[in-house]
Order: C-alpha cells, then structure tokens, then sequence
C-alpha cells in the first residue's frame, strides 16, 4: 500500500513535534552553567578517565608547580632586592642548578605523559559496538544517519531565538535530537560535506574533526539519560557559532520505540519485511 505525500508529510510533522515537546520535557544533563566551576558532569566512562586525571593527577601537579614557583619569586624578590643585596654577586652560571632546572621539568613531563598516554589509547581504541552514527558537517548545521536502523537521516539546524520554546538553551537547541541509547557502545563516523567542522560533546569527553574526503570515527557510551548539547569547535566559516548539536540519551526500549516511529514516518521497512514481500 502505498502512503500519499499529504499522510506523509503530516506524518513526519506530527513526529517532529512529538519528539520536541518530548526533549523538553527532559532534564538537560550535559549544558554548561552560569559560573560554571569545572567540567560538565561526566556522563560517560571516557569522560569519567578525563575528569579523573585531570582532578586527581594534572590539577594538583599544576597546583604544587605554582606554589613552588610563586614561593622561588618571593624569595627572589625578597632576598635579591636592591636595598638587601646592594652588591650583586658576579656568578653567571650554576651548574648544579641549570641541571635541576633542566631535568626537574623533563620529568615532570614525563610523569604527565604517561597517564594521558593510557587515557589517549583508551579513547582512541573503538571497543566492539552495537550500533552506528554516521554525522556530517555541512555549512552550518549538521547531517545524521542511522545505517544499522533503515537508513533514518535528518539535518539538524539551530533553533532561531524567535522559535525556542521553554526550557530550549539558546544558541543550543536543534530541531532534530539525535536519540541514542543509554549503556551502549556506539561508534560515530565523522566527516564533512565542505570544510572542517569539529564534532564535540563535552559531557561525554568526545570531540573529532569532520574533514572532507575523510571517515573519523570515535566511540561513546552516555550512562545517564537526558539532553546533551555540544557545538561545532573547528572554526568553519561565518556562522560557525551557530551550527550546535542536540542528543537525547535515554533507555533502549525508548530508542527501539522511537527507532520505529520513525520508520513509520518515513515509511522505511525492515529489511525482513521487505524480503518477505518479494
């Protein structure tokens, strides 16, 4: 049975302000906050390894680094002063201390490397995935398709300032959610149609460039449900601040179900259906 373009065309209308009042009414999860003191909420295990290294090992070696410096100009200031050291010493080399100065940096950078080296290998390495998103970047807004699901793809362009509704964060909000499950690995092919874009998601620890002519890929796993924003964060043209991106994480029946409203909206058969009626 073949579906008419009106029944088409209100069937997908209907479904996009079904799934917007939806995404409204979900609590916004990954967005940055007025006086903001840190990271967004880490919402997935890379974010979880980034967070973690940075509160736990970077930010307390930049903290005693600091400390040590502030306290040597001090006492440089201090005890090398005009009025306390009136005749100054002669010496211009110490090479006990040019060594210090030399290797006492070198090894601090070598106890930062290796941390983030394991956190860069983690993130680079794509475990076994369930499931496929294919994003490309367009001047300036953002393409979606979902291979392992019938094909669904949409664009998702910035919602003007006269068209947001409650609760929608300007400059954020999109009027196409990409939905993903929650607890589940999924790799994401990035590329571009045009220039490089950078796809980021902040709450989630990932950001890859889009580039023509190239298939990127990284994987993510949000754990908590709710709406994620991110931005383009490659600088891409004149409207390059306004092509954000929108996901909505929640449970995987939700996704299946809404995997399959939108089908319907589309009228896109599983591939099951359609070799049964050959």
């Amino acid at each position: 049975m073949t579906r008419s373009f009106p029944g088409w065309a209100a069937a997908v209308a209907l479904f996009a302000w079904a799934a917007s009042a939806l995404a409204q009414e979900r609590e916004a999860v990954g967005v940055a906050e007025d006086w903001q003191w840190g990271f967004q909420t880490p919402s997935s295990p890379i974010m979880e390894r980034v967070a973690s290294f940075y509160d736990l090992w970077l930010l307390p070696m930049m903290i005693v680094i600091s400390v040590i410096v502030l306290g040597l100009m001090v006492y440089i200031l201090w005890r090398f002063n005009r009025r306390a050291n009136p005749e100054p010493s002669g010496n211009t080399h110490n090479v006990a201390l040019e060594m210090v100065w030399t290797l006492v940096p070198v090894a601090i950078l070598v106890a930062i490397s290796i941390p983030s080296l394991r956190l860069l290998y983690y993130e680079e390495r794509i475990p076994e995935t369930e499931m496929t998103l294919k994003v490309t970047g367009h001047q300036w807004y953002w393409s979606y398709e979902y291979p392992d699901h019938g094909g669904i793809a949409f664009d998702a362009l910035m919602v003007d300032d006269a068209d947001l509704q409650a609760g929608q964060p300007r400059l954020l909000a999109t009027d196409g959610q990409v939905y993903l499950p929650v607890d589940t690995k999924i790799r994401v092919q990035v590329t571009s149609g045009d220039v490089i874009h950078a796809w980021a998601l902040p709450a989630a620890g990932v950001k890859m460039d889009a580039v023509p002519g190239r298939l990127n890929e990284l994987w993510v796993e949000l754990t908590r449900p709710g709406v994620y924003y991110g931005q383009c964060s490659e600088l891409c043209g004149q409207l390059h601040g306004f092509m954000p991106i929108e996901v909505v994480a929640v449970e995987r029946g939700e996704f299946d179900a809404w995997v399959a409203e939108r089908q319907a909206a589309l009228d896109i058969r599983p591939a099951v259906e359609l070799a049964s009626r050959r």
